[in-house]
């Protein structure tokens, strides 16, 4: 029997689309007796909310499972793809039983839709009974849903924005993005500035907070809820950022798996994480473009844009099979004097269609930075706060909130309006 995991809507009258949560650092043995299942389980391995996982596959079923364990301690996973009839099927399980170690969880794959085995299979413990044959996501989403917590269902989309090149606004993309999403979407949003150095989110948002990023990844041992909630800076109702020093007190020599805590914590909080992600290449950034639920590309329509944007969208199709490609931006479009690459031509070069056109306006765009401003508030009905509101309706799957109704959810934003009222 496979669970559905689909939620209500909940304030919102479009669906959201679902996030599964990346896998902790665990281990996991299959075992598997089909072709079919073996491949959706290696696919499921490569997977990006996988890559803490220490995984492993063999054939044999169920018997080669309770072989396997006679004398070796048991992973914290274990997922048995069986053929067997249900006696033989809960003959093994029985064997197994004897040697699995304490908190060792167990998924059976089955090729036959039988209630009654699925409820024996519960009464002995196993954690989920899936019916082959599946797909690679609903597999994620079994092995997902081990490790999150019944009461943290509803978990954030994390959205990573990078600029092809430096310069193109990316910065600027994503903190209207951000707005649009806080206030046009009624979604409680946080903005993460991952340009430590140089950040430019507390200025545009006209904030100019004591602590931010720095405070988070630099000492990720006191990162818990309480800490984060004290570095993030309330923008607005629905919307927090958590800034860059923008300082050269230190060099930004992060490890791969630096923000992991940060964004583990993040999801699990907060509907809407926009990553504000700055344009270098190193593990940490690559991790996080990689790791994201969305990956939102900025451009502008020259030509070393369009060859950065088609490295990042090809790398996305490469190693987030399981995920939507790269979305593109235009930006800056229609600068006079300037000649410039077609959507069109743009959108054929990449294999993927222009998620939307930013037209180029230096007035508008000077105005609201000078002044720490949103595009929206200087010019809420203009073809750019159009812009914005449409890519931030593509990125979370969201439509058009009704005002005047209240998120289901209470996440570290609203301890800020507690926090700032008091």
């Amino acid at each position: 029997m496979q669970s559905a995991t689909n939620e209500a809507p909940g304030i919102l009258e479009a669906p959201r689309e679902e996030v599964i949560a990346p896998l902790p650092r665990i281990t996991l043995q299959a075992f598997c007796e089909t072709p079919a299942v073996a491949a959706t389980m290696q696919a499921a391995i490569a997977d990006r909310r996988m890559d803490k996982t220490h995984a492993r596959i063999q054939m044999g079923g169920p018997a080669a499972a309770v072989e396997a364990f006679r004398t070796a301690p048991t992973p914290n996973v274990i997922v048995v793809e069986t053929l067997s009839d249900p006696a033989a099927l809960t003959g093994h399980l029985d064997s197994l039983a004897e040697s699995c170690d304490p908190g060792t969880k167990v998924i059976v794959i089955g090729h036959v839709n039988d209630i009654q085995l699925y409820r024996d299979l519960l009464r002995r413990g196993v954690s989920e009974y899936l019916i082959a044959p599946l797909d690679t996501l609903d597999l994620l989403r079994a092995l997902s849903e081990l490790y999150v917590a019944p009461d943290a269902r509803h978990l954030g989309r994390v959205i990573a924005v990078i600029g092809a090149k430096g310069g193109v606004g990316a910065s600027t993309v994503a903190h209207n993005m951000a707005w649009a999403v806080a206030r046009n979407l009624d979604a409680s949003t946080v903005i993460v500035d991952l340009d430590i150095a140089w950040g430019t989110a507390g200025l545009n948002f006209n904030q100019d907070p004591p602590q931010g990023i720095a405070e988070a990844v630099f000492a990720p041992e006191r990162l818990d809820s309480n800490l984060l909630d004290r570095l993030l800076s309330r923008c607005s109702e629905n919307l927090a950022l958590l800034a860059a020093p923008a300082v050269l007190d230190r060099t930004i020599d992060l490890d791969e798996e630096a923000l992991d805590p940060l964004l583990e914590l993040l999801r699990a909080s907060v509907p809407c994480i926009v990553l504000d992600v700055p344009h270098q290449w190193s593990s940490w950034a690559r991790r996080t473009l990689i790791g994201a639920d969305e990956i939102l590309v900025v451009a502008e329509p020259e030509l070393a844009s369009l060859r950065n944007a088609k490295n990042i969208v090809d790398l996305s199709r490469a190693t987030r099979p399981n995920d939507a490609v790269a979305r593109l931006v235009l930006n800056r479009v229609g600068m006079p004097k300037r000649p410039e690459i077609g959507p069109g031509e743009f959108a054929k070069a990449l294999g993927i269609d222009v998620l939307s056109t930013i037209p180029f306006d230096a007035q508008l765009f000077g105005t609201a930075l000078n002044n720490g401003q949103m595009i929206a508030e200087i010019q809420a009905n203009g073809k750019a706060s159009e812009a914005f509101t449409q890519i931030a309706s593509a990125l979370t799957g969201r439509g058009e909130a009704k005002r005047n109704r209240r998120s289901l959810l209470e996440p570290l934003v609203s301890k800020l309006k507690l926090r700032k009222a008091s």
